[in-house]
């Protein structure tokens, strides 16, 4: 088992299909997106490939050390990760192929009018935990 990590962007990518923005939906497609996002955790629990997957609040800070004795940079040139990444997904799968089908599956969440988002989503393998090849 392999664990990645998908990644749900605001930005960064070409636009979804359905690209009305979260705050401009209905309170029930609010509802209905995070009960499909719920109902999903749930099946990749029962087979035992869900780890744990949090959506963020669009609020954040950059930081960074600056030197001894200084206080830390707060901000600064780069896009901020509320502006880029709207939650994320660890899932722990037999294979890349596996990753990147559930992955797809994530993005069809219905978003405005219900119909899917076809949200961009990032998937990256966790450091060292890449498959391997046996001989």
């Amino acid at each position: 088992m392999t664990k990645y990590l998908l990644l749900k962007h605001y930005r960064g990518a070409p636009a979804p299909v359905n690209d009305v923005p979260m705050e401009e939906w209905t309170p029930e497609e609010v509802t209905d997106h995070m009960r499909y996002m719920n109902d999903f955790a749930a099946r990749l629990e029962e087979t035992g490939e869900f780890v744990d997957g949090q959506a963020l609040a669009p609020e954040g800070t950059f930081v960074r050390y600056d030197g001894e004795g200084r206080p830390p940079v707060t901000d600064g040139p780069f896009a901020e990760t509320k502006d880029l990444i709207a939650g994320w997904m660890v899932i722990d799968v037999d294979s890349y192929e596996r990753a990147l089908e559930l992955a797809g599956e994530l993005s069809a969440a219905p978003g405005a009018g219900g119909k899917p988002i076809h949200e961009w989503l990032e998937v990256r393998p966790f450091l060292g935990a890449r498959e391997t090849v046996t001989e």
